[in-house]
């Protein structure tokens, strides 16, 4: 960094770097650091050069054919001149004081400065964002949500949310999100009931439309800071009666489940992955997603490790430590690798559930797969076991405040041994 004093200011003085030479008249440049300390000044410089690249960098944007980036340079360069970006009606209703000051700073060696004045005079239009469009930006914009998701559960993020824009373009077309009006929302609301009406589909299937589309509709006004009041309030459908995934009963398990060659139609991953869900209690997905590393057979406990490797857990809590005992043990030592076939992949419930249908292996038509682990944990509850060891098994959060770390693999594998079938 090349330090100056002039009087009795230090400036920092650089040469204009070649990129930003199409919007930089000048070819060295003098940034008054506003201290009279060298070692004040040394301090100060990198910062000021950083802001002096950012406004350049803004300028070159402003120099772009794309509306959206043009529109946000110029909201960025008025912000590092000090000022809000106001569009060009309120600018000239602003005090006369601070119109002034706004034109003082668009002046380059006493000329005005196309780019600084569309910036700070408000020349710039906002840019209409379609709903189409809208969808396209929430995918940067909440990548956040999407860190360590596998492949798989990136598709099953993404799709849901696909489906609702689709749907909605479907019957309003695809305006521009700051011209949605109520009756629009409302248009597609009625869509909706009369498909649940007509198609025997579920208010929980368009709630997840509504869900989704505000969702997204609202991440993009926030994070694109346009200001607008979206009418997606008060539209959900009233939902009946929660369906429930009943739990298949001990004697079923035993008697049909286990039975010699009742699931040998299966291939030997699919069979062992479902004979390990009977005493764990673990979601298919959770089961799916076990590397080899998570499986230690050679311990004094043998047991599962439920991690958030290569892919995301439901939750904070579904991280954990399940012992393996009865069938589930045996299943585990036929498969010590895990499940690779259905590792990544969203099928296996699928798989299985077609597999139990097709050969009377339900105990009701209301039963599937998933019964498994609510039958794990109902005989928990009838053997009394403590509410929070129970909630730390199935990775489910705890209702009141945590203390201590909780019962150890020992006490585990006691409590699973005794409702082991």
């Amino acid at each position: 960094m090349n330090i100056t004093r002039r009087g009795s200011t230090f400036y920092l003085v650089r040469r204009v770097p070649r990129r930003y030479q199409t919007v930089e008249t000048r070819a060295t440049i003098w940034i008054s650091l506003h201290t009279d300390s060298e070692s004040e000044a040394q301090r100060k410089a990198p910062a000021a050069w950083s802001l002096m690249e950012a406004a350049w960098e803004a300028r070159l944007a402003g120099d772009s054919d794309d509306a959206e980036r043009r529109y946000e340079a110029a909201r960025d360069l008025a912000a590092m001149r000090g000022f809000h970006y106001l569009p060009a009606q309120k600018v000239a209703a602003l005090p006369r004081e601070e119109r002034l000051q706004r034109m003082e700073a668009i002046l380059r060696d006493g000329e005005p400065d196309r780019v600084e004045a569309s910036a700070l005079l408000g020349g710039v239009e906002q840019p209409a964002i379609t709903v189409s469009r809208a969808l396209e930006l929430f995918w940067t914009l909440a990548r956040d949500r999407t860190l360590g998701k596998s492949e798989d559960q990136l598709r099953r993020w993404k799709n849901p949310r696909i489906k609702a824009v689709r749907n909605f373009l479907h019957v309003v077309g695809d305006k521009a999100i700051s011209e949605i009006t109520p009756d629009d929302v409302l248009e597609f609301r009625q869509w909706w009931i009369d498909r649940v009406e007509t198609e025997g589909l579920t208010a929980n299937s368009a709630n997840k439309d509504f869900t989704h589309l505000a969702d997204m509709l609202k991440t993009v006004n926030r994070m694109k800071r346009l200001g607008l009041v979206l009418p997606f309030t008060d539209v959900a459908l009233k939902e009946g009666e929660k369906r429930t995934r009943p739990p298949f009963s001990v004697d079923w398990i035993r008697t049909r489940l286990m039975a010699p060659g009742a699931l040998d139609g299966l291939n030997t991953q699919a069979r062992c992955l479902v004979l390990g869900m009977i005493n764990t209690g673990y979601r298919p997905s959770e089961a799916a997603g076990l590397l080899p590393e998570h499986i230690r057979l050679d311990t004094d406990i043998p047991h599962i490790s439920i991690e958030p490797a290569g892919r995301q857990l439901k939750n904070a809590t579904s991280k954990r430590v399940i012992p393996l005992a009865g069938v589930s043990l045996e299943a585990f030592r036929a498969c010590p690798d895990g499940f690779p076939a259905y590792r990544g992949k969203d099928k296996i419930s699928a798989t299985v559930n077609k597999y139990l249908r097709e050969n009377g292996l339900l105990e009701t038509p209301a039963h599937s797969l998933y019964g498994l682990r609510h039958s794990f944990e109902d005989r928990m509850i009838a053997a009394h076991v403590d509410e929070r060891v129970r909630r730390d098994l199935f990775g489910h959060a705890y209702n009141r405040e945590r203390y201590g770390k909780g019962a150890d693999l020992k006490h585990l594998h006691k409590v699973v041994s005794s409702v082991a079938l």
